[in-house]
């Protein structure tokens, strides 16, 4: 595929967590239409091959495949061997999962993979890829976050904080290394349907806003170089500003009481 400005500034390839499925899914499709190949990251063996063989088959560039759990401690063993070779000018630390309940309930297991996936992975991946970019004086990183981090939410305490860390750390990476003409990206999400979204079976508001996984990366991809942190979403920046009005006590209330409406606890 011919080179895009794109391409040439977040090129040649570009590096997705959790792509198998969702919003993961969706980024590699686009970045594919942009003209960037592809390492494709994600535990699900089987949806993940498929998800790779999908965009080899629609797009004209190279999708390399890596199954592993981001749990893993050793997991960039599993990683580094494949990014031999490669330029990765763009990394997308997308990979993310969420144990629900009351904190006390799930087993402390849950939430160290939670921390695991949802953070620690990302910074590894981040501190591994980085310095290529800086020394190519390009490339981009990009973080997704939530909503959720903002105030923090009842029954999903631990991935709202991995949420904010990765918010935290993003924006403080995008001062650092904008002066290597590295541009850095934060997407704190809201609601967006996919795949381990509908798992979890919350309960919405018949006028509940829901994203696309595809609008949500295609609105983050247009982000990003412009702004440290973007929601995709009109409706979510809305709702985000009018729930910052109530204050901080009372924003925490409300988004926990509509956790336990949602998930019946």
């Amino acid at each position: 595929m011919p080179e895009t400005p794109f391409s040439q500034k977040y090129g040649p390839w570009a590096l997705v967590t959790g792509a198998a499925m969702g919003i993961g899914a969706a980024f590699a499709r686009k970045l594919a239409g942009l003209g960037l190949d592809l390492l494709l990251v994600d535990a699900q063996r089987a949806a993940l091959t498929e998800t790779a063989d999908n965009i080899a088959l629609d797009f004209a560039v190279q999708v390399k495949p890596v199954t592993v759990d981001l749990s893993r401690p050793d997991f960039m063993s599993v990683i580094a061997p494949a990014l031999q070779g490669l330029e990765i000018g763009l990394l997308v630390n997308n990979a993310g999962i969420s144990c629900i309940g009351e904190f006390l309930d799930v087993p402390l297991e849950e939430h160290l993979k939670v921390l695991d996936v949802n953070a620690r992975a990302s910074l590894v991946l981040t501190h591994a890829v980085a310095p290529q970019m800086v020394g190519r004086g390009k490339g981009g990183i990009i973080f997704v976050s939530s909503l959720s981090a903002a105030h923090g939410a009842a029954l999903v305490g631990t991935y709202a904080g991995t949420k904010g860390l990765l918010w935290a750390f993003g924006q403080s990476l995008w001062d650092e290394l904008r002066f290597h003409g590295v541009d850095v990206l934060v997407t704190p999400l809201g609601t967006t349907d996919t795949p381990g979204w509908r798992e979890g079976k919350a309960k919405l508001d018949k006028n509940a806003f829901v994203m696309t996984a595809e609008a949500t990366a295609a609105e983050a991809l247009t982000a990003l170089g412009k702004t440290p942190a973007y929601t995709p979403g009109r409706q979510n920046r809305l709702s985000f500003w009018l729930l910052n009005l109530l204050g901080v006590k009372k924003a925490i209330q409300t988004v926990g009481d509509e956790m336990r409406r949602m998930y019946k606890l």
